[in-house]
């Protein structure tokens, strides 16, 4: 329903967004479909009608007399955007019947709603169309066969993976890489800056690649998304042998009740011990490990991922508590204290070993034991998870200067 909402307020229709269908929506959705019928419900018809205000671009097909100028003054848009969607377009000889993409002006990532993964992968499509020189693609599935959306930005040799929402009710750390996401292409564009940096600079020297969403099937269960009833009951089964853990704000796991940052060959057999230890030797909305490590596709996803790249440095989002995990064990890799240092200052993050408890067969674990280069573990946010998007202003200030550094700091 906030999808709802989001999109009607962005076509024009002033809505509140709430989450609740009531007498204001139903007015503004009749009022944008332009129709007097009595009735007031969402079918596909509708959803098809919507969508482009979610993914934040429409089509238009080129009539006779149509201009750059004319289309963009037509979708209240600008003739800067449209160029930069369509760069093979001439604009002196628009071929009548062509097809060409038509941003809105609109910001595409919201601060005023939930995500999913439904979301997560509009965004990704929208972002794309608007600026055709980023790279998008899949480096895996889910359990229920969601694809883990990337983005790259960039073709410099010096490349850094930022990956975030490995834990479902961790999701608000999906919108702060993807808003990172549109304001870098923003920039770029425009040929403007990027929190002090140039941005073009930055696009030549460094590769970028952000995997918003590493947990999609766990996301969609906390945010009342999953469109599986056998998926669901099933979680929920996992979740009434743990009756103190809130179901589902409390799951972390993917759907399958195996936790993903506890799946990294980096003293997983240390973890299984310790969680087996607090009573995690099944199945569970959190801080189960699994029966071997790697067993998780979504885990397998983003080990494969890493592998066939060539990475100085990742960042792995989760929240909350305002520090920074940057060490694994005794390993301190190259500059890896100064840059953590450097996240601390801009942040206000405290710098923290991690606590043994939570001390092994992370992704962060994982990534310096094996390439002993600079790993991080952000942990965005206060309070107890799932964390409230009226936080995620406060959340991205702290974190946006920490996302420009992972770059320029290697």
């Amino acid at each position: 329903m906030e999808y709802l909402q989001l999109a009607l307020d962005r076509a024009g229709f002033p809505t509140e967004i709430d989450g609740h269908f009531g007498g204001k929506t139903c007015r503004m959705l009749r009022a944008f479909l332009g129709e007097s019928a009595a009735g007031c419900y969402v079918d596909e018809y509708v959803w098809e009608r919507l969508l482009p205000y979610l993914k934040g671009y429409t089509m238009h097909t080129v009539k006779e007399g149509d201009t750059i100028a004319k289309i963009a003054q037509m979708h209240d848009t600008s003739v800067e955007a449209i160029l930069t969607a369509n760069p093979s377009v001439e604009v002196m000889n628009l071929q009548i019947g062509a097809q060409i993409y038509v941003p809105f002006s609109f910001p595409l990532v919201s601060e005023k709603v939930q995500y999913t993964s439904y979301l997560n992968e509009y965004i990704t499509e929208g972002l794309s169309v608007r600026y055709p020189f980023i790279v998008t693609g899949c480096i895996g599935k889910s359990v229920m066969g969601r694809q883990i959306c990337y983005m790259q930005f960039g073709s410099g040799k010096k490349q850094v993976c930022y990956a975030a929402a490995f834990h479902a009710n961790e999701w608000i750390t999906a919108p702060v890489l993807l808003k990172f996401a549109e304001e870098y292409c923003k920039a770029y564009a425009e040929g403007g800056e990027l929190y002090g940096e140039n941005a073009r600079s930055l696009y030549e020297q460094y590769a970028l690649f952000l995997v918003p969403m590493v947990n999609p099937d766990g996301v969609d269960l906390v945010n009342r998304a999953l469109d599986s009833v056998p998926y669901e009951t099933r979680a929920a089964n996992i979740a009434s042998d743990y009756p103190d853990i809130p179901f589902p704000d409390g799951w972390k796991a993917n759907i399958d009740g195996i936790d993903l940052n506890l799946q990294f060959p980096a003293g997983w057999e240390r973890a299984r011990e310790i969680k087996f230890a607090q009573g995690y030797v099944s199945p569970a909305p959190r801080d189960f490990v699994g029966f071997a490590p790697l067993t998780a596709p979504e885990s397998s996803a983003m080990y494969g991922f890493t592998g066939s790249h060539d990475f100085l440095l990742i960042l792995a989002y989760h929240t909350q508590g305002e520090v920074i995990y940057w060490k694994y064990l005794d390993y301190e890799p190259e500059n890896s204290r100064r840059i953590a240092q450097y996240f601390s200052q801009v942040s206000g993050y405290a710098l923290e070993l991690t606590p043994s408890a939570s001390g092994y067969a992370g992704y962060k674990d994982w990534f310096i034991q094996e390439y002993n280069r600079p790993g991080y573990t952000i942990e965005a946010g206060l309070g107890e998870n799932p964390l409230d998007m009226s936080q995620f202003a406060q959340i991205y200030e702290a974190n946006k200067l920490i996302l420009v550094g992972g770059m320029t700091q290697i």
